[in-house]
This record gives C-alpha cells, sequence and structure tokens, in this order.
C-alpha cells in the first residue's frame, strides 16, 4: 500500500513538473501583418508633423516570461511606405532617404528583453537602415498577452517606439530643416505559432 501511494505521488509530481515546464517554456509568436503597423514621424520644417507607415512587417517574437528573456526579430518591406501620396512614396524611397532600390528592408534583431516583473518594458537590439547599424533601445509603453478571442490561440499584442536621428543612417538629407530626429513605432499583434 505504502509503495503504491509513493509511486502515485511520484507520478503525480512527475506530470506536474513536466506541465509546468511545458507552461513555462519559450513561446514562438508571428507577427501578423494585417494587424501590425510600422510607423515613422518627423517634424516638417517645422510647420507639421509628418506621420507614415510601412504596410508589410513581418518577424518573430520568443518570449519566456518566467525566465524573463525572448528574442525579437523584425522585418519592414521599405517599399511598402504610405504617406498618404504617391509621388512623395516614390521621393521618400529614393536615394537620399530610404533608397529602396538598394535596400528594400529595414531590420531589427534584439540582443536583450528588459522586464519588470513578467513584462517587457524595452528591448535592446540591432537596427538597420539603408546597410547601417545602429544600437537601439524601443521602449515598450504597452504590452498584452491573452488568448485570442478568436483565433483562441496565445497572443501577444505590443506598442514600442524609439528616436532615432535619420543622419546617422546616411538618411539626412534637408536636416535640420525636415527633422533629423525620426519617431520609429511599431504597434504589434503576434500569434503563438
Amino acid at each position: 500500500m505504502l509503495k503504491k501511494t509513493l509511486r502515485t505521488t511520484a507520478l503525480t509530481t512527475l506530470a506536474a513538473l513536466l506541465s509546468s515546464a511545458a507552461i513555462a517554456a519559450p513561446v514562438t509568436f508571428g507577427v501578423d501583418d494585417s494587424h501590425t503597423f510600422s510607423r515613422i514621424s518627423y517634424d516638417h520644417m517645422g510647420f507639421s508633423t509628418q506621420l507614415n507607415r510601412f504596410d508589410k512587417t513581418s518577424g518573430t517574437v520568443v518570449l519566456d516570461q518566467e525566465a524573463k528573456d525572448g528574442k525579437v526579430d523584425i522585418e519592414i518591406d521599405t517599399r511598402s511606405i504610405s504617406t498618404g501620396h504617391d509621388g512623395f512614396n516614390q521621393h521618400i524611397q529614393g536615394p537620399d532617404f530610404l533608397d529602396t532600390a538598394n535596400f528594400p528592408t529595414a531590420t531589427f534583431k534584439s540582443s536583450k528583453i528588459n522586464f519588470d516583473g513578467d513584462k517587457p518594458v524595452s528591448v535592446e537590439g540591432d537596427l538597420t537602415i539603408k546597410g547601417v547599424t545602429k544600437p537601439v533601445t524601443l521602449e515598450i509603453t504597452r504590452f498584452v498577452r491573452k488568448e485570442h478571442p478568436m483565433m483562441k490561440k496565445d497572443t501577444i499584442g505590443a506598442d514600442a517606439q524609439v528616436v532615432i536621428k535619420r543622419s546617422d543612417f546616411n538618411a539626412g538629407k534637408f536636416a535640420p530643416g525636415v527633422g533629423d530626429e525620426v519617431t520609429i513605432g511599431i504597434a504589434l499583434e503576434a500569434m503563438a505559432k
């Protein structure tokens, strides 16, 4: 009887450990391009703040909240810029700015995710634009993780941003008249694979 009780206890404990290990394992989330928006904003000669977005963003987020670890790998198709005006889209894609003929993507690859408790608050990594790579830190202003109500899958959402100098990425034409500081923001939704 004692052997049977010990074996049952051992099996129960093992099952609990295995199940908690499965929950704590890193989860890979694929970026939902239809609900993810990368955008830039900058001062235009002191008249207005220009707001432009990129229509194509892809990538993955690997997250292990218990271990406070993860990885972010994002790619933006810079040819998908949308300024609201076809002629200006072409202008921004030209060699003085994004030079999309030679550099059709911008990428961010993380080196570290910083947590407050089990919630990510910033992501450090390398941003590459026009073939120039610089270290940056994206500040996460909003983070949510829950089951998607329609898809019934583990899903994350986040808003993050960083301010860069476009001249650091060989895209400084007309600075400082046209603001050198550019805010890059991403409103991201990603679903467990």
